[in-house]
């Protein structure tokens, strides 16, 4: 009987998954503690005529390109260019089940264009007509087994004023994380609980996400703004330049204005989008052109009241925050000192609400049409 107890468990503990396993690693330059760069050998293989294999026994790996041949050794500076021994400046490595090269040697070597970003915190790598953005991660590499989301209550002085928030920080760049943009009732013009929304999304965490027609009499609540899910495009907006905010299949997350939508849409990386507004940061200074997004409510920014808001951190952090009575001046300033570098408003008043692990931080005073869904693959 002991035996088959034991044999049980065995089984139960074989299948049983731990919350943050291993999962596919996000495409993304790594630049480490020395300066040195690297990229995962699987964005090469995205490249026309760029060959890449592995003989694990020798921990060997071949990339050729035309009459370019490399062959480099996990571990090792030393590799081969058509045959010739040289020497790189770093080691290639495997780690969270991907493998990366050394940036600066495989371009150079390849033909592959790189330019950085200003700020560093992206890379595109260019090769004619084909182009990869993709962030930049630096210091250390995110563990699978490191904790995706984490949630605090926080408070933040603004002038004379203080302001108690919720705040949900979200590593975009982990192994685990997925970002979604949910429709209530899984169409355009109806309304849900956030908390239904979140649960039957198996989402960890969720914000509230654009504004809409809350308050008229018919049965058909229509979303404002253009909202995108896996790609595909479920509400367009009415032509206004609200900002957006969007993100593609690796989290790399930016805020664009709204008349750029189709040309950022149209190059094929837009994986997910809703657009909201008024932008509150750019680039960590508090930047409030509320007539330029098309607002026209005189009350928009001396109004107080509920307010969600959504940031973006320089390192790939993505903020959701919820706070009660303050204006869409000092709604910027509390998402300045949350650490935001790009940041825009959501919809708020009775609609603002922030749950988070099966629970509300912020409960919403009505149903709401959108929101923003943090997943676990």
């Amino acid at each position: 009987m002991k035996r088959i107890i034991a044999i049980v468990v065995l089984a139960m503990l074989t299948v049983m998954t731990p919350l943050y396993a291993a999962s596919t690693p996000k495409n993304l330059a790594y630049v480490d503690k020395n300066s040195q760069s690297y990229v995962p050998v699987g964005v090469l293989k995205t490249y026309e005529d760029i060959q890449v294999t592995y003989t694990a026994a020798e921990k060997k790996l071949n990339i050729s390109r035309g009459d370019k041949a490399l062959t480099l050794y996990l571990g090792s500076r030393n590799a081969y260019v058509n045959g010739k021994k040289v020497q790189m400046k770093a080691a290639p490595f495997s780690e969270n089940g991907s493998t990366y090269v050394p940036l600066q040697f495989v371009s150079q070597h390849l033909g592959l264009d790189l330019s950085w970003s200003n700020n560093r915190s992206t890379l595109k790598i260019t090769d004619g007509n084909m182009v990869n953005t993709l962030p930049v991660l630096s210091g250390n590499l995110i563990s699978s087994q490191s904790k995706p989301v984490t949630t605090a209550r926080k408070s933040f002085k603004v002038g004379s004023r203080s302001f108690s928030a919720q705040v949900v920080t979200v590593s975009l760049l982990h192994p685990k994380v997925e970002l979604d943009v949910v429709l209530a009732g899984n169409k355009a013009g109806k309304v849900e609980d956030l908390r239904s929304i979140a649960k039957r999304s198996h989402a960890v965490a969720a914000i509230n996400g654009t504004f809409f027609d809350a308050y008229t009499s018919g049965a058909y609540k229509a979303p404002y703004g253009y909202l995108v899910s896996n790609g595909n495009i479920f509400h367009k907006a009415s032509g206004d330049n609200r900002t957006i905010f969007t993100y593609d299949s690796n989290n790399l997350a930016s805020m664009i204005p709204g008349l750029d939508f189709k040309s950022v849409y149209d190059t094929g990386h837009m994986d997910g989008a809703l657009q909201a507004g008024p932008r509150l940061l750019t680039d960590g200074k508090v930047t409030l052109d509320v007539k330029k997004e098309g607002f026209k409510d005189p009350k928009i920014l001396t109004g107080g009241g509920a307010r969600s808001a959504l940031g973006i951190t320089k390192d790939h952090k993505l903020i959701l925050l919820t706070t009660g009575g303050a204006t869409i001046p000092q709604l910027a300033e509390i998402m300045k000192q949350a650490g935001a570098y790009q940041a825009m408003n959501l919809d708020g008043g009775a609609s603002s609400g922030l749950y988070y692990n099966g629970s509300y931080l912020t409960t919403p005073g009505r149903q709401i049409s959108n929101a923003i869904v943090v997943k676990y693959k």
